[in-house]
């Protein structure tokens, strides 16, 4: 069996558990050969990006954040932008990618990315490729899985960020503001919000007033605690209002979201007169060492895929359901992106707590 792995997307903590797991899992339990494939799909046009992957290559990386293969996330190669003659234009190297994927007489390929490197690994797949996907992200935002590796990781980030904010707090009678990840998913926001005991929790899902976060906060105030703590996911948007984007998109790049923080908390110290800081957590969310549950669930993740790619079980990706490790088609995981409910437990419980998501 000879199989090659790709990372993809933005990096998540557990990418390289990942990686080892595969690798660990072909070579001791069906004695395959591994290749790993740099930078995502363009190690596949690349000079020297695919090389092979041995039980040497994957030891001690682990506790290792990032990955060791490299990663992009605008590495489409349905629409890739390059540089010629001076001029920026956008070319379809797909043909050429299939062409060096078949030249290596692979059985599968193994894709780890997110909703945008897994939709490119379906088009791949719609095309002839033999793909097993795995879902990796810190926004937990694809379907058809309870989790994905990444998202434990970065809520203990943003946790310990609130935990921290909350000294200064209360130390300097301040709200403090801290914006953290999730693109269009509240997970990131609503799990650490709640862990890290936020007054306030912003998420895309739920569109919020200033007026109400103005009126949280006052009403913390009369209660004699003059502090607050505001998580805000960076999609969060006021009602009637558009998301905040730090850089615009084009035809092949998606905007990035960035600056919803500072807008809370400026309207929170202009209009409302409070003492205001922002945080914006940005990558820190992404580096690091995984959790053991990203770990434990990325290398259960990868042997799951290499039983897949055995099996010929190709078109889909492993996922967590029920504690248990299924296969779920890909284009069925594609096809509803994961969001927070609104009505949900999670968010009912935080009301329960007397969390604000200044809606009301």
């Amino acid at each position: 069996m000879k199989l090659a792995i790709l990372t993809g997307g933005g990096d998540a903590p557990g990418l390289n558990a990942v990686i080892r797991a595969v690798v660990k899992t072909a070579i001791y339990q069906f004695n395959g050969q591994v290749l790993g494939v740099r930078d995502g799909f363009d190690g596949f046009v690349t000079p020297n990006g695919i090389f092979p992957l041995d039980a040497r290559a994957v030891s001690g990386i682990l506790p290792r954040g990032g990955t060791i293969l490299g990663t992009a996330n605008r590495g489409n190669p349905f629409a890739r932008k390059v540089i010629r003659n001076g001029v920026e234009i956008i070319e379809d190297i797909s043909q050429q990618i299939l062409d060096n994927i078949h030249a290596l007489k692979l059985d599968a390929l193994i894709v780890v990315g997110g909703d945008g490197t897994l939709r490119i690994a379906r088009e791949l797949h719609d095309l002839g490729v033999p793909i097993v996907g795995v879902p990796k992200t810190i926004d937990n935002d694809i379907g058809g899985t309870e989790f994905t590796f990444g998202f434990d990781t970065a809520v203990n980030t943003a946790t310990e960020a609130l935990d921290k904010l909350h000294a200064t707090a209360e130390a300097h009678h301040r709200v403090m503001v801290l914006e953290v990840m999730g693109r269009d998913a509240g997970f990131v926001a609503l799990h650490a919000g709640i862990a890290g005991g936020a007054d306030v929790i912003l998420i895309p899902e739920i569109p919020f007033s200033f007026d109400a976060i103005c009126s949280k906060v006052r009403q913390r105030i009369e209660y004699g605690t003059h502090f607050s703590i505001i998580a805000v996911a960076e999609g969060a948007r006021p009602k009637g209002g558009e998301q905040v984007y730090a850089i615009a998109g084009d035809s092949v790049y998606a905007a990035r979201l960035g600056g919803i923080g500072q807008m809370v908390g400026k309207h929170l110290q202009d209009s409302c007169g409070f003492e205001t800081r922002v945080t914006v957590l940005g990558h820190l969310q992404r580096g690091g060492s995984p959790s053991a549950f990203d770990r434990w669930l990325a290398t259960r993740f990868g042997a799951a895929a290499v039983h897949l790619a055995v099996e010929g079980n190709f078109g889909k990706m492993v996922a967590l359901q029920s504690e248990n490790i299924v296969a779920v088609p890909l284009e069925q995981a594609l096809s509803i992106p994961k969001r927070v409910n609104p009505q949900g437990d999670i968010v009912r419980t935080a009301r329960d707590l007397g969390i604000s998501f200044g809606d009301a």
